[in-house]
Parts: structure tokens; C-alpha cells; sequence
């Protein structure tokens, strides 16, 4: 384990040396990677750092309001509504490693776009140790890291997390006083919804996952999972009413892990199952069925793509 105290110091010293007397910016997106990067940056360089949100119109269900109220004491923060923006690009494409690159290189030209205006030469990232291992041995792109477009138009990315494992970086939250809202967040992927929806993405498979994903998180917070999750996975034949109806299959998930590199799926009682599927069979019209996920990681990951 990082000694804590140790890393923070030293973790401000290196971004205050590669920033200098510049300006940089740094996405923020409400998880514990980026919000314990920024509240690191802001420490180390105060009002020469511009973190921006960019909402993509693949977030959890009321993230930007949260965002918003706290990260309230950050002078420049920037909120970006990108949704139809991201939406467009991701039009007609079903492969997953193309999804994400698609969502990583927009990213990018979203904070190119803020620091041209604040003229920042930097960007900051809350890339961490898993997110390498995954993206260099080719499991998938994580969009901070395999994602990223060979053009970037910074002087340098910052990634002053790059060798810690998520346990850790909730020690580094709890220490530098972030909230319990974000420093014990669930992880949620950067790609946001899109990674949680197989096959194209389109405004109705958004309006499912982000409220499938709602009840989930509400109804296994009992359980204090590493992460839990829905997805949607397809469609498949069911019934609602007296009418047959050929609609959405949401798939639920839930891990318990310590770093994110291995997990187990969780044991999840009957009466609950029953409960997470009776609300998200009413989300939406087009629900049809709800499956829970049973695969441990290895074999599976644990995002859908």
C-alpha cells in the first residue's frame, strides 16, 4: 500500500514542475480517478488549472447537477454540453474498441477547445494503473489511455496516478478530504453508458441504461458491491399486458473486487432480483426481460465492452 501522506507530496511536486508558470486543464467526470487528480492538480497549481466537464450525454442519471454542486469551490470550472456532439460521432457504430476510440478522441478535442480559450498547455489526467494494464495488453481501450487520437494538441499529459490501484486512490481522496460521495463512489467506466450498451448507441438504449443503472445502484447499495452495473444487451420476446412485444434485455451486474483486476460476481438475494427487475422492466415500455450476471472476472470483464 502507498504511503499516502508521501504520495500527495510528491504527486503535487511533479505536477507543479511539469506545469511551471503554464496553465492546463483536466477532465473532470465525478469519479474518484478524476476528482482525486483534479483536487491533487488544484493544490498544486490553484487558478492554473481549468477542469472541465464535458456532459456526453452518456452519464449517470443527475451526475451533472452533482458535478456541479461539488466541485463548486474550483473558480474555473467549465461544463460542457456535448451531448448531441458525441451522439453524432457515435452514430451507426456497433464495434467496441471503435466506440471507445470515437468517445476518447472526442473527448480530447473538447478540452482542446477549453484550452485554447483559457490557453492551457497541459492536460491532466486521472489515468490509473489498471487503466494502462487493460489498455496495453489490448483487453480494451480505456479512452485516457489506448483511446487517446495520435493528435493531441497539448505540450504534455500529466498523469499523477498512473502507478496506483483504485484502493488506493480512495486512500488518497479520504486523505485530501473529498466528499464520501466521491471518494467512495462505485467506478464508473469513462466511456460512460456507451460501454454498457451493446451495439449502436441511440437516444432510447441511453434513456434504459441510465435509468436501469439508477435502480441498480440504489437497490444493491446494501450490499457494498465494487461495482454494480446495467447493461443492455439486446432484445429478446415478452409480454407486456396482453401484447407480445419484442424489447430490451437489460443485464445486471454486480462485483466484489479489491483492485479491479480480478472480481467476483456477488450472491444477490431472490426477494432483491425480483424487486430490480419489476422496476426496470417499468423504466421503459420496451423492456421486455432482465437477466442477472453470474460470470466472475477472469473470464469476463466487468463492463460490458
Amino acid at each position: 500500500m502507498v504511503d499516502v501522506e508521501e504520495f500527495i507530496e510528491e504527486a503535487k511536486a511533479e505536477i507543479a514542475e511539469a506545469i511551471g508558470d503554464k496553465h492546463a486543464v483536466i477532465g473532470l467526470s465525478g469519479g474518484v480517478d478524476s476528482s482525486t487528480a483534479a483536487a491533487l492538480a488544484y493544490e498544486a497549481i490553484g487558478d492554473q488549472l481549468t477542469a472541465v466537464y464535458v456532459d456526453t450525454g452518456l452519464m449517470r442519471k443527475g451526475e451533472t447537477d452533482e458535478i456541479r454542486e461539488t466541485f463548486d469551490y474550483m473558480d474555473s470550472l467549465r461544463i460542457i454540453e456535448a451531448q448531441d456532439r458525441f451522439l453524432d460521432e457515435l452514430e451507426g457504430e456497433t464495434d467496441p474498441e471503435a466506440k471507445r476510440h470515437i468517445i476518447g478522441e472526442q473527448f480530447i478535442r473538447e478540452f482542446e477547445t477549453v484550452a485554447r480559450e483559457v490557453e492551457a498547455d497541459y492536460l491532466v489526467q486521472g489515468t490509473i494503473y489498471p487503466d494502462r494494464i487493460e489498455s496495453e495488453g489490448t483487453i480494451k481501450s480505456h479512452h485516457n489511455v489506448g483511446g487517446l487520437p495520435e493528435r493531441i494538441d497539448f505540450e504534455g499529459i500529466v498523469e499523477p496516478m498512473r502507478n496506483l490501484y483504485k484502493d488506493e486512490v480512495r486512500e488518497v481522496a479520504r486523505a485530501l478530504d473529498l466528499e464520501e460521495i466521491i471518494s467512495e463512489r462505485m467506478p464508473f467506466p469513462g466511456p460512460g453508458l456507451a460501454v454498457r450498451i451493446i451495439g449502436e448507441v441511440t437516444e432510447e438504449k441511453l434513456e434504459v441504461a441510465r435509468e436501469a443503472n439508477h435502480v441498480v445502484e440504489e437497490e444493491l447499495e446494501e450490499y457494498e458491491p465494487w461495482q454494480a452495473l446495467a447493461a443492455v444487451i439486446g432484445k429478446a420476446t415478452g409480454v407486456k399486458g396482453d401484447n407480445r412485444v419484442h424489447g430490451w434485455v437489460v443485464a445486471v451486474r454486480s462485483v466484489e473486487s479489491r483492485d479491479g483486476m480480478t472480481a467476483r460476481a456477488q450472491e444477490v438475494d431472490w426477494e432483491t432480483l425480483q424487486r430490480i427487475q419489476s422496476r426496470i422492466t417499468g423504466v421503459h415500455e420496451n423492456v421486455a426481460r432482465v437477466v442477472y450476471d453470474v460470470t466472475h472476472k477472469p473470464p469476463a470483464t466487468i463492463e460490458y465492452e
